[in-house]
């Protein structure tokens, strides 16, 4: 494959003398410690047929896969000098000690060693710095002696008369080349002369390449030979005295005769096939270390080096290159622009141009931002933080003092009129007679950073942080006439508003999307085809001049866009310029008709506009499988069979695939949904039993993918859902049937019992209840015969008492005769005894005693009641208490009592204080009703 690095087309200032582009670089990647993990030395580095690169490192072995880097240390841990992948085998030689890696069952690099079987052969302290594959031969090779790896495993050990400095393959012959006895060449393993010279006496020859109808012969620290028709003659290389100067370490040389030379002291040289210097990286311009080591040209056109402190990778086939300043002099590049066959460079610390040699050079009085580079009727604007000047012969002229030309626009069908935004709003420019006449439009002094006309007197303007407006000039450009705010007519955002004029409609791109701008309903609508052709986060980053509209994606990707070919459209990947985008204020600026420059914050990139944009995507390959995280062999011809509830892990790779990520889907359930992964190993767990379609692929930032891995997972069903289970299963429902029959016997006899046990109880109810209504009957006949006789009682009292109101009203009426008769009586105690002995009568108290115990009887301790709530009544209150319950009036009552009627009512009324009643409460009611 020709090598489309060195086609020289690619900048404009391509002259006679390709050293012009000494000062660009290819796009390459520094990989640093921090990110291979490992020691800071790397020794030699190959890539297999597979994609996976190999590097001796000071730690041991290091495998790349194009994501994730891997360290594999040997048995004694020693440093690892040289490395070869051949076919399916990985080669490395360290101290004392060679051998081979070997991915086992699992997945993992295995170690064998081969100078294990020629032990005592092996020198003391001797160490392997060079391994080469020669026909169906492995050459191990120190400085001492070369180890030849046979085809049926027998290893020939060979002694050269002098110190080896290297091996070469040139077509089908490996020449050896020593420090004091010349070249010699391997013919059937045994070494032969082929080229003594005094010039090449104790010198180190680092390669041999076929060229040029000969042998090219790149040495350390004398440059370059050639040996033709057994002559041997210095080349006039211009690189030679470079290598002379920084001592050539490695050589590599391509079938279209350009050369790679990496040097001890300055990076690595990329010359043509004359020798003149087309690239140099060092790390002056980025690269981490400057002593290469070791490098390697692999088939995909990649240069991998080697250094003394870190890994780099050049990208040899990108047409892309980059100029680097890593000394921070040139700062944030904001513009760039080709005036007249020079590359001038505005940033955030001044104005630059690239000389004859493209090194950079500052114009003195530009210190300060530089917004914008412009070529204005042929001149060079300069819109700069203290004004615009005119660029003329390297030197700056003011023109505007106007501080901040944000950007500047030819006003529509206006000869030689321009109108700029500024940081104090927008300024016109009119030349007239060859002079530039300035002005301050007026109407406004807000930062206009956008500004596009959509015809000769109207203008859209975006503030820099917030706002649109509408402007109208008068017809000689001398005034703003009217400036109308459209926030509120329709803009869905009102920060951060872009204005540009795609296909004659004015677009704004705000913080939710894309609109355009609606002459009829003077109106800001929704822009349907450029939210879905562009992305919603996607905002323009070219210049007027660039044919096609240049977008930044959501996900940083660069996307040309050609809107009269869709497949014409090119996508540049963010890992060209990782965090090296000024955000907010990327710039593509055009250089030549095919080439572009990408501002950056240390920098710019030139991008070919006739870029092959293929990126190849390969089939992933697993890489390791494990079962709970124990390794299980990689055969993925049939299913994968795991025990339910473990998880599975798998690892893949697609080593040759470029800036790429992986992406799985089940296809058996849903084929139209994948899912990103995070890393290149896939966790799974908790899945349900069953079989998975499991796909993965490798894809890209341009939502391009590689052919699909499918990989069959059977999760095996649980114990429950298994043989065993449903076994058990079985004898459980067996167990249960059982257990069902004895409980349903047991509950038919537990009912009969039940049965049985309620026909007792209902029995022994039914008796139950016929004796309590018998006693019922007995009780109620006892009540009865009680009531019965509290009625004869009741009747005997009120009888008695009667009789005693007979009695004593007799006695009292005798008493009366008595008081009449007084003086008939001669004996006056005679009289007094009589009258005692009626009044003793009256109040006979063995009767009342007998009365109070048969009342008593009757109402059941009435007394005790009346004594225990009122103990302060007296024996006649008890008495008239017992005569009201029974209903005597006052008139009955007078003659039991032996007072008068009208003391009873007197008695009464005392009585009713007693018992504390209120005078409507009848004391009557309350002694029959007290218990």
């Amino acid at each position: 494959m020709k090598l489309r690095c060195f086609k020289l087309s690619l900048l404009f200032f391509v002259v006679a003398m390709a050293s012009s582009f000494a000062q660009y670089a290819p796009y390459f990647q520094n990989f640093s410690l921090a990110e291979y993990k490992a020691g800071n030395q790397n020794w030699d580095v190959s890539r297999a047929e597979g994609g996976k690169v190999y590097v001796a490192n000071s730690n041991g072995l290091l495998e790349f896969d194009g994501l994730t880097w891997t360290l594999n240390e040997l048995p004694n841990k020693t440093t690892v000098r040289s490395v070869l992948a051949y076919k399916d085998v990985v080669y490395t030689g360290s101290y004392e000690e060679f051998g081979y890696w070997k991915a086992n069952g699992d997945g993992r690099l295995h170690y064998t060693s081969l100078s294990d079987n020629i032990k005592s052969q092996i020198s003391n302290n001797e160490e392997i710095w060079q391994i080469i594959a020669f026909k169906d031969r492995v050459i191990f090779k120190s400085f001492l002696n070369l180890y030849v790896l046979l085809p049926d495993g027998a290893i020939d050990k060979i002694n050269p008369s002098s110190t080896v400095i290297s091996c070469s393959v040139v077509g089908d012959q490996l020449f050896v080349a020593t420090l004091n006895d010349g070249i010699f060449v391997l013919e059937d393993d045994v070494l032969k002369p082929f080229l003594r010279d005094d010039r090449l006496l104790d010198t180190k020859v680092i390669k041999m390449e076929a060229y040029q109808n000969g042998v090219l012969i790149a040495t350390s620290l004398k440059g370059c030979f050639l040996y033709r028709n057994n002559h041997l003659f210095k080349t006039s290389f211009p690189i030679n005295e470079t290598l002379i100067k920084h001592q050539l370490n490695d050589f590599s040389m391509f079938k279209d005769g350009g050369m790679v030379f990496g040097t001890i002291q300055d990076g690595v040289y990329m010359t043509n096939d004359k020798g003149n210097v087309l690239f140099h990286i060092n790390k002056e311009n980025g690269l981490e270390n400057n002593t290469i080591l070791r490098q390697h040209v692999d088939m995909e056109q990649m240069l991998w080096l080697g250094l003394d402190n870190g890994l780099a990778s050049v990208d040899l086939s990108s047409h892309n290159y980059f100029f680097n300043d890593v000394s921070g002099r040139l700062g944030s590049v904001y513009d760039v622009i080709n005036y007249q066959n020079v590359i001038y460079i505005g940033s955030n610390t001044g104005l630059f141009y690239l000389d004859s040699q493209n090194k950079l050079q500052f114009i003195e009085g530009s210190q300060g931002q530089v917004w914008n580079l412009e070529e204005v009727d042929g001149e060079l604007f300069c819109g700069h933080n203290d004004g615009t000047y005119i660029v003329e012969n390297k030197q700056l002229f003011p023109v505007s003092t106007f501080t901040g030309g944000y950007t500047i626009k030819k006003v529509p069908e206006a000869e030689d009129t321009y109108v700029q935004g500024s940081y104090t709003g927008l300024i016109r420019y009119h030349k007239k007679s060859g002079e530039w006449q300035v002005k301050h439009l007026g109407r406004t002094t807000m930062p206009i950073r956008f500004l596009v006309f959509e015809d000769e007197h109207t203008a859209w303007a975006a503030h820099a942080y917030k706002g649109l407006y509408k402007v109208k000039f008068d017809n000689g450009y001398d005034t703003i006439t009217s400036i109308e705010n459209y926030d509120g007519k329709g803009i869905w955002s009102n920060f951060n508003v872009r204005v540009y004029k795609i296909k004659n409609d004015i677009c704004f791109k705000t913080n939710e999307g894309w609109q355009k701008y609606e002459p009829i309903l003077d109106s800001i609508v929704p822009y349907k085809l450029l939210n879905e052709n562009f992305g919603r986060e996607s905002y323009v980053i070219s210049e007027d001049d660039v044919d096609k509209v240049v977008l930044k994606t959501k996900n940083d990707v660069i996307r040309f866009v050609s809107f009269e070919d869709d497949e014409g459209d090119m996508f540049l990947s963010s890992s060209y310029f990782k965090n090296r985008l000024i955000v907010g204020n990327e710039n593509i600026s055009k250089i030549t008709d095919s080439t572009y420059a990408l501002n950056l914050n240390d920098g710019f990139m030139l991008i070919d506009d006739a870029l092959d944009m293929s990126r190849e995507l390969t089939l992933p390959q697993v890489e390791s499988i494990e079962i709970d995280k124990e390794p299980v062999g990689m055969d993925v011809s049939g299913p994968i069979e795991i025990e339910f509830d473990k998880s599975l892990a798998i690892a893949v790779s697609s080593p040759k695939s470029e800036n790429h990520f992986f992406e799985y889907s089940f296809l058996n359930l849903d084929s139209s949904k994948w899912y990103r992964m995070d890393s290149r190993k896939l966790e799974l767990s908790n899945l349900s039993n069953g079989n998975y379609q499991l796909g993965i692929r490798a894809s890209n930032a341009f939502q391009e993918h590689s052919p699909m891995r499918v990989l069959e997972v059977y999760i095996l069903p649980p114990w429950y859902k298994d043989t065993m289970g449903f076994v058990l299963y079985a004898l459980l429902i067996a167990a249960l049937l059982v257990i069902i029959y004895l409980y349903h016997r047991h509950k038919i006899e537990k009912e009969q019992r039940l049965l049985q046990l309620k026909f007792e109880k209902e029995q022994e109810e039914l008796l139950r209840k016929k004796t309590l209504e018998n006693e019922k009957e007995i009780v109620h006949l006892k009540n009865e015969s009680l009531q019965n006789e509290l009625k004869l009682k009741s009747k005997q009292l009120a009888n008695t008492a009667m009789a005693l109101v007979k009695k004593n009203e007799t006695l009292q009426e005798i008493k009366k005769e008595l008081s009449k008769s007084q003086e008939s009586f001669d004996n006056y105690y005679a009289y007094k005894k009589i009258v005692k002995k009626v009044d003793n009568s009256i109040e006979h108290k063995d009767e009342w005693k007998i009365f109070e115990y048969n009342f008593n009887q009757v109402h059941e301790e009435f007394f005790n009641g009346l004594k225990s709530k009122f103990p302060k009544l007296t024996h006649k209150d008890l008495k008239l208490s017992a005569y009201i319950k029974m209903n005597l009036t006052n008139k009955e009552i007078a003659p039991l009592m032996n007072i008068s009627v009208r003391g009873v009512e007197t008695h009464r009324y005392r009585l009713k204080k007693k018992f504390d009643l209120e005078n409507d409460t009848s004391l009557t009611d309350f002694l029959h009703n007290f218990k």
